[in-house]
């Protein structure tokens, strides 16, 4: 796995250079890149990810379901509260609280459809399309690359790789070339992913330290916060899965919690509630709708900015997410994996864009505008704009800051266990060396991507590197399958017998 280490870092190190040296010849690049993606690319985003969760749906109520990722007698090794905590921490927290408030809000001043701006209507359609996103369609995907490095590492015993998945597909194929090609896709889709979310950390904990301190907000903060934060998680690395992933992700389920809380208490309470009911209604009666919608006769670019975006992002975090949620799920069946992976983490979601967008949309139809106009300068402050405006908002906007710090530790803290894993032959805990070389490696991804392009350059690299490894999903599905029905052979066809001719009647003799 030596190779697969080098190559990636080779890769992705000159991808760190290019951004150094030459950040606005970067910046033209990739959004050059993201702009023929999504163009060409965008109906195949939506139907892949339509797939996978149809896919997901299939294998939890079908005969496969009660298969455990695992040998048949193991338990899980985490608790059901451990175990969401750290799927949903390493899954999407930071990019919540990034979006929490400035979606909604965003889709309010700018809806989708044609829709007329800033009205009840809009509020509505901003609410459902957030729910879209940040739902059932996102854990699908990370439910796709689980369970197959599940099902392959811990029921077949094959190392911890993506490409091992592949087995029934390549056979020995799987140890050559082909093998090692499918993982450096892996781990470079992981980097581009992961730096993503940090640079959209490092931009959201600068918004909030300017509220609460007064602290600047511009790429020098932003890359000293990169540093600091790069600091601890790679202390938080070397303490192993067990022990520093666990700690945080329960840290950050407390956090979230309190946060969640005042802003519903303080916040118009009975509106939220009545918002979440209708919105997850709203969601569920046009979920096919939505997984479909394209504008190929207004030549629209909403779905490209916001699902399509989406989509590769996911699908981006996808190896790094999967591989890390198949760790922590040994043990248990395909269905209580599908319905626990895709149910609560989506449930969560609802709950908190109810409260956090529904708080803020309910001001801006009461002609209170201070999180509208915060969201149009910079959305990266629109949460800390509606903390602000709530009772002991000081108190929530350290709450809110500490969270986002906790997130970004504990999502690139998973990630530097991933990639070391993956780079190292996926067997064991990967070396301190390793993650540290890797730890360093995403950190610098994340500040090249903020000097060429800041917020633009984040997502291109997202939608842009999901694009191969989209494909490998596709066949990860095709493989799993395939293994899964191996545990139910055949019965053999069972022999005709012999047929003995009937007897003749014979003749009786005439009277």
């Amino acid at each position: 796995m030596t190779l697969v280490l080098y190559l990636s870092l080779a890769i992705i190190a000159a991808f760190v250079l290019w951004g150094l040296l030459s950040p606005a010849g970067l910046g033209v690049a990739a959004s050059a890149a993201v702009t023929w993606t999504t163009s060409t690319f965008g109906w195949y985003y939506l139907l892949a990810v339509l797939a996978f969760l149809l896919f997901c749906g299939f294998l939890a109520f079908s005969r496969y379901g009660k298969i455990k990722l695992g040998k048949d007698d193991e338990q899980p090794e985490f608790s059901t509260l451990s175990w969401f905590a750290m799927l949903f921490s390493a899954g999407m927290g930071i990019g919540l609280v990034f979006y929490g408030v400035a979606e909604p809000v965003s889709h309010y001043l700018t809806p989708p459809g044609g829709l007329t701006p800033e009205t009840p209507e809009a509020a509505r359609a901003a609410l459902k399309y957030s729910f879209f996103h940040w739902g059932l369609h996102p854990w699908a995907i990370y439910s796709v690359v689980a369970m197959s490095i599940a099902y392959f590492s811990f029921r077949r015993d094959e190392p911890t790789l993506i490409s091992r998945t592949f087995r029934p597909l390549l056979g020995k194929k799987v140890e050559g070339p082909i093998g090692k090609t499918i993982d450096v896709l892996a781990i470079i889709a992981t980097v581009f992913g992961v730096a993503a979310s940090l640079g959209f950390g490092a931009i959201q904990i600068n918004s909030g330290l300017n509220s609460a301190f007064g602290l600047s907000i511009g790429t020098t903060s932003q890359l000293t916060i990169i540093a600091v934060v790069t600091v601890l998680f790679l202390i938080s690395a070397m303490t192993g899965l067990s022990k520093g992933i666990q700690l945080l992700s329960n840290t950050n389920v407390v956090l979230a919690g309190l946060l969640m809380l005042g802003v519903f208490v303080f916040g118009p309470t009975v509106f939220l509630l009545d918002t979440f009911t209708t919105s997850v209604g709203g969601y569920l009666q046009d979920l096919i709708n939505l997984s479909t919608r394209l504008t190929p006769f207004t030549g629209a670019t909403w779905v490209g900015g916001w699902t399509i975006f989406y989509w590769a992002w996911w699908i981006a975090w996808a190896p790094f997410v999967g591989l890390f949620i198949a760790r922590i799920s040994r043990g248990r069946t395909i269905k209580e994996f599908v319905l626990g992976v895709l149910g609560v983490p989506a449930l969560v979601s609802f709950a908190w864009f109810s409260v956090f967008g529904g708080s803020a949309l309910n001001g801006a139809l009461a002609g209170k505008t201070a999180v509208t106009q915060a969201t149009e300068a910079d959305i990266s402050t629109a949460l800390f704009a509606l903390l602000q405006g709530l009772p002991l908002g000081h108190i929530l906007t350290g709450i809110a800051t500490l969270l986002i710090a906790s997130f970004f530790i504990t999502s690139a803290d998973s990630a530097t266990y991933v990639l070391g894993l993956q780079s190292s032959g996926g067997k064991g805990e990967p070396s301190n060396p390793v993650k540290l070389t890797w730890g360093v490696m995403q950190s610098m991804i994340a500040v090249a991507l903020l000097l060429s392009g800041g917020l633009a350059g984040l997502q291109s690299a997202s939608v842009v590197a999901a694009l191969p490894f989209s494909i490998i999903m596709i066949g990860m599905c095709v493989s799993l399958l395939k293994g899964l029905k191996s545990e139910f052979p055949a019965p053999a066809p069972l022999k005709k017998a012999a047929r003995t001719p009937a007897p003749q009647d014979k003749k009786q003799p005439q009277p």
